[in-house]
């Protein structure tokens, strides 16, 4: 995914969100539903939310300089851990408040039809940032399993926006029974248990988004094929015979650092060698193109040695 992937996701989100959330505020007023008073809250912060996948995305496209030699690429990577964060205390929290205070002094829900039409409308424009969320990952995923997407993928905004829209749907779907059976029995006890859901909900996905961005944070090794392509791609058979040991890093979803220990001819040049080496980086480049740093040490090969540093 480019330094803008998933941006037509970020933006489709962003904007059915912000409708959404003014929809959900005023059904709360004309109702006194508190689902729809989290769900606005939900909404809004899904909104923020998307904002700073959005900022992130930009401020990570700025130029190295001599104190971030490597770039600003993980940038991506802190905003999607700021979005966890927002979510799990904004969304998450907020929603179980309301629907603790919801459950000990229900009230009864006025004017049906507004939560009721909002939610309807929520959900179908929902389901279209949810496509568009699904069709932009498909591009990418290959033949990954969605779980498996959402664990190795290494551009974060996907997988967030896509998180988020599950949970905003499968939010409405409980709000929306949580509104409805209030409704047929009379009793807004319900109306807090589906709120309550709601919190319970956005927790969950919120701490699911921490962990996966902690470890995009952390830096993360490349993917298997990566890994692979550029194992096949380092030796050439004649100058250099073999590779000693490998390390990869993620500086960012688009910019890849290997560094390794590369065995050569004993009876190679320095000239040789050089060449033999950027020779190799020019393999390794065109192998795995997101792979712009790279730091080959040459060495003769030793069994006894093939761990050493």
């Amino acid at each position: 995914m480019s330094a803008s992937g998933g941006t037509k996701a970020i933006v489709a989100a962003l904007a059915a969100n912000l409708a959404i959330a003014v929809a959900k505020f005023v059904a709360f007023i004309f109702s006194g539903s508190s689902s729809m008073l989290a769900e606005s809250v939900h909404s809004l912060a899904d909104s923020g939310n998307q904002g700073l996948l959005l900022l992130g995305g930009k401020k990570a496209q700025r130029e190295a300089t001599p104190q971030h030699p490597f770039g600003y690429g993980r940038e991506r990577y802190i905003y999607a851990f700021l979005v966890s964060i927002v979510l799990f205390s904004v969304g998450g929290m907020f929603a179980i408040y309301e629907g603790y205070e919801k459950i000990k002094d229900p009230h009864e829900i006025t004017a049906w039809y507004w939560p009721i039409g909002v939610l309807v409308f929520a959900i179908i424009a929902e389901s279209f940032s949810f496509r568009t969320a699904i069709k932009e990952s498909n591009e990418i995923r290959g033949k990954l399993s969605w779980t498996e997407f959402i664990r190795r993928a290494k551009a974060p905004e996907l997988p967030v926006v896509l998180l988020e829209d599950l949970g905003a749907l499968v939010g409405l779907v409980l709000a929306l029974a949580g509104v409805g059976i209030a409704l047929v029995t009379g009793n807004g006890v319900w109306d807090g248990i589906g709120t309550l859901c709601i919190g319970i909900l956005l927790i969950i996905i919120a701490i699911v988004l921490a962990a996966e961005t902690k470890s995009l944070l952390l830096g993360e090794a490349a993917g298997i094929e990566d890994i692979e392509k550029i194992k096949a791609a380092v030796v050439d058979g004649e100058t250099v015979t073999g590779l000693i040991h490998m390390r990869t890093l993620h500086l960012g979803p688009e910019e890849l650092l290997v560094a390794a220990k590369i065995s050569v001819q004993h009876d190679g040049t320095a000239t040789e060698i050089a060449e033999a080496i950027n020779a190799a980086e020019a393999r390794i480049r065109e192998a795995v193109p997101i792979a712009r740093v790279i730091y080959l040490e040459p060495d003769i090969y030793r069994p006894a040695t093939t761990k050493a540093e």
